[in-house]
């Protein structure tokens, strides 16, 4: 049995999840929660979607008993703006019941605000790296009651470049403490951070990396170039019952902006983009409104859209390969979240085909190719990046015939003289003293 009653939590915590309409605890959950109570450092492996942020919150909650102290006892690292208000808002749901208090901290807004807010006092901080590190080199945090330490997400913060932060607030954290890691892949620079900082910490595998989500169907298209899939995802889309919610999965910005551009005119009024180039208002509202039902498609970069909560995937569209193999596993996982059955396409090129097989290679498993519309017009405009590189030598451009001896005429300014610097320039100006000799020759010419 999967029920939560299996895990003895206390009577709020029960009454909380009752409200939030969870009746089954996920695999990770389940084995996660004695380790953690424990008081063993621990690294949990997950795939995205499989409740991890409850996994480690459920237990440190059972055991966090009321304070009014000021400064924090959990501390909850996570790698974006976004991901720092949904797991608050996951915390505050889950002590609704609770007298227990809860802050968020991060970057892009007033820093002022939040040292008002710190200074106020809180049971468990979550915070993005940066933010944290000023507030602490600042001295507005204390983080010298923190017996607890989660890291979620730690494979994207270390992709962000955030291992200064880390390893710097490490050193500001007391040496008695919990360590609680979660991510979705395990890479070189994960397993150095567990050697320097984890003390014998158990390791937790659920869903493996690489291992292809049984309820989500997947399929593929080959297509000629970009705006080939842009017709054929402008078709998929005409679809509304089918396509009810969709996220549109893309490398990077500047392919995001061309791809939510060439939407607009169509499907302006139903779609959304983020990306970190997008003001926090803006990303904050769009993730709001699609998962509200107010957008149906999300155009989205694989960093911003990585662990957020969104709600009822109809489809995944990788609109582009990924470069690294984990990358499809992460999108693919927005779908079929909770148990529920999702669906995935992959569109790819002649060039972006060895990275395809890169993916299947390491799932194990093929994914079906889908036989091309008749009716997506294949185009032959290309895409700045998928245009051939044309490099035009010096000597196409000019004629031999105009070319001189010494292959061109010299400019102007080579032309001049070196006349030995403004010192000596201005000394030719001025005649050399008479010496006594041409005095008296001079005094000669005049008697003549």
């Amino acid at each position: 049995m999967n029920s939560f009653v299996n895990l003895n939590l206390s009577k709020q915590l029960y009454g909380a999840i009752a409200d939030m309409g969870f009746d089954k605890a996920t695999p990770i959950q389940i084995e996660a929660y004695p380790v953690i109570r424990s008081g063993k450092d621990i690294v949990g492996i997950a795939q995205t979607g499989t409740g991890k942020s409850f996994a480690y919150m459920l237990p440190l909650l059972q055991d966090l008993k009321f304070s009014d102290q000021v400064n924090p006892r959990i501390l909850v690292l996570v790698p974006t703006r976004e991901l720092v208000l949904q797991v608050v808002e996951q915390i505050q749901s889950l002590t609704k019941y609770m007298n227990i208090r809860s802050i968020g901290v991060y970057g892009g807004t007033n820093i002022n605000t939040q040292k008002i807010a710190v200074a106020k006092g809180t049971d468990i901080l979550v915070a993005t790296p940066g933010r944290l590190y000023d507030l602490a080199l600042s001295r507005a945090l204390q983080l010298k009651a923190i017996k607890k330490l989660v890291i979620d997400e730690v494979d994207v913060m270390l992709d962000l470049g955030f291992r200064y932060q880390l390893t710097n607030i490490f050193e500001l954290l007391p040496d008695r403490r919990q360590n609680i890691m979660f991510s979705a892949t395990m890479t070189d620079e994960v397993d150095a951070l567990i050697e320097d900082y984890f003390t014998t910490p158990v390791k937790i595998s659920i869903a493996l990396s690489g291992t292809p989500l049984d309820n989500i169907e997947q399929q593929c298209y080959p297509v000629e170039n970009f705006y080939t899939k842009v017709n054929l995802l402008k078709y998929l889309l005409k679809n509304k019952a089918e396509y009810e919610k969709v996220i549109v999965f893309v490398s990077n910005k500047r392919i995001a902006d061309r791809l939510f551009e060439e939407l607009e005119t169509e499907y302006g009024k139903e779609s959304c983009i983020i990306h970190s180039n997008k003001a926090q208002n803006y990303r904050l509202r769009s993730i709001r409104h699609f998962d509200e039902g107010k957008y149906r498609i999300l155009v989205a970069t694989d960093v911003m859209a990585r662990g957020l909560d969104l709600d009822k995937i109809s489809h995944v569209i990788n609109f582009d390969t990924p470069n690294y193999p984990e990358n499809y596993i992460h999108r693919i996982g927005r779908s079929g979240r909770a148990e529920r059955e999702g669906k995935s396409i992959l569109f790819y090129t002649e060039k972006e085909l060895e990275l395809k097989e890169a993916i299947e290679s390491m799932m194990l498993y093929k994914i079906p190719i889908l036989e091309f519309p008749d009716e997506v017009e294949i185009s032959k405009e290309l895409a700045p990046e998928e245009r051939p590189v044309m490099i035009e030598s010096l000597k196409q451009k000019i004629k031999q015939s105009d070319a001189g001896p010494a292959f061109h005429e010299k400019l102007e300014k080579n032309l001049k003289v070196n006349l030995g610097g403004s010192y000596l320039r201005k000394m030719k100006k001025y005649k050399r003293p008479l010496t006594r000799g041409d005095k008296i020759a001079n005094l000669k010419k005049k008697k003549k």
